[in-house]
């Protein structure tokens, strides 16, 4: 492998040397106003090393598979004012078998890609043949090759298949944005269902309602549950934890949420987006709990942090970000959450992630999409909507969970979650 070549000659000035050799080819059908856009086709390769020189680390990358001698001089140069290191790169070890390769994603060709753009479209035109729609099919196929001193090397292929259809509805001076979208490594995805969940948005926002300021239930679907998440991501970020910047540092083995919430880092999903067997820097993947019926039980580690931080990488590295997020089921079904809502707000997507301290916990966000309940009924969609609160105070005033889950574009498998006593602010 090209890998094992540029760790040799790293080696020959560093204690220590890792090297990735990645390659991406893929293919996007584009739709925009109803009309076909784009059909491109694309590949890339880069090229990351890192070494330990003199006890300190350096990094470099080349997209020039040609300048493999560039790439190391430069890399060492940079590791003489780098930063003192924490770790030793990674033994070889055996990793859990997770399935990321589809072989049929090879067979969708462009014709076939557009045609069901244009039946995605379709479906939502024959619903209502205002609605003017972006749509679109993205394929990929990917590869990785590593290497590193401490002997482990390994290659991995995987897929990517995915698409989506969104639309503005407008309607004087009102422009209603709305759609659905999917994916994952493997072919097997129901374009219709995108459509129809995508109508389905659009004909709950027929008829508009006000909705008063206030504390009321918020039910969040799986396309709005980031905005609980982005805390939680920060929080459970093992950088975050050593700096002491998370609001969860020291918390382990506590109680942070209600006992019914249980989350899950797991990148060993099959044809989930983010799984895989190893991260980038040579650590096997692992399911790691993070909160277990309320409580918290685990960080989230690379090598670096984890051994500044006296412990092991949880094989999330670079970055100690997580993976898939898996959010546990409850007993409840969606049509009941509504059906026990006397005055609520159904939360479908947001504008951004909006103001406030996200690491704390505070988000302050506009609700892009969101329907209002009145006795137990969606009566239409609300405008001029802002939703304030706090994750930790939120996620202790869970009202009900659902009893399905479904992924979101985010790599987030999650149910329906409804919060009470959130705040409202209407205009």
């Amino acid at each position: 492998m090209i890998v094992e070549k540029i760790v040799e000659k790293a080696m020959k000035k560093a204690q220590g040397a890792s090297a990735v050799l990645r390659r991406i080819k893929s293919d996007d059908i584009a739709f925009e106003n109803d009309k076909l856009k784009s059909a491109k086709s694309s590949q890339s390769t880069a090229i990351n090393l890192r070494v330990i020189l003199d006890g300190k680390e350096g990094s470099s990358q080349t997209t020039d598979i040609n300048d493999i001698d560039g790439l190391v001089e430069r890399t060492l140069e940079v590791a003489e004012f780098g930063s003192k290191v924490h770790f030793d790169f990674p033994p070889f070890q055996e990793a859990p078998e997770v399935k990321v390769y589809d072989e049929s994603v090879n067979d969708v060709n462009k014709d076939e890609m557009v045609n069901t753009s244009q039946e995605m479209m379709d479906i939502v035109k024959s619903y209502n043949s205002d609605i003017l729609l972006h749509s679109g099919v993205e394929k990929s196929v990917r590869s990785a090759e590593y290497a590193n001193s401490s002997g482990c090397q390994f290659s991995m292929q995987g897929t990517g298949f995915g698409m989506y259809v969104y639309g503005s509805w407008i309607r004087g001076t009102d422009i209603l944005h709305a759609g659905h979208g999917f994916s994952w490594r493997k072919r097997e995805v129901d374009h219709k269902a995108i459509a129809e969940k995508a109508v389905e948005f659009f004909r709950m926002a027929e008829n508009t309602a006000k909705i008063s300021s206030g504390e009321m239930s918020v039910i969040f679907l799986p396309q709005s549950i980031d905005v609980l998440l982005l805390a939680l991501r920060m929080g459970f970020n093992g950088k975050n934890v050593f700096l002491g910047a998370s609001p969860l540092a020291g918390k382990l083995g506590q109680k942070i949420t209600d006992e019914r919430f249980s989350l899950t880092d797991d990148p060993l999903i099959d044809y989930a987006d983010n799984s895989g067997p190893y991260d980038s820097e040579g650590v096997t993947h692992q399911r790691t709990p993070l909160i277990e019926n309320g409580t918290a039980v685990n960080f989230l580690y690379d090598l670096e942090t984890a051994g500044k931080a006296g412990t092991k990488s949880t094989g999330n590295g670079p970055g100690c970000n997580p993976s898939n997020l898996v959010i546990d089921t409850g007993n409840t079904s969606y049509e009941q959450m509504i059906k026990d809502t006397k005055e609520g707000l159904i939360v479908n997507s947001v504008i951004g992630l909006g103001q406030g301290n996200p690491i704390s916990g505070e988000f302050s966000v506009n609700v892009q999409l969101g329907y209002k309940i009145e006795n137990g009924e969606v009566v239409g969609r609300v405008k001029d909507t802002m939703l304030a609160g706090n994750t930790y105070h939120a996620l202790n005033n869970i009202e009900s969970i659902g009893d399905k889950t479904e992924w979101n574009y985010g790599g987030v498998l999650t149910p329906t979650i409804k919060i009470k006593n959130l705040s409202i602010i209407s205009k």
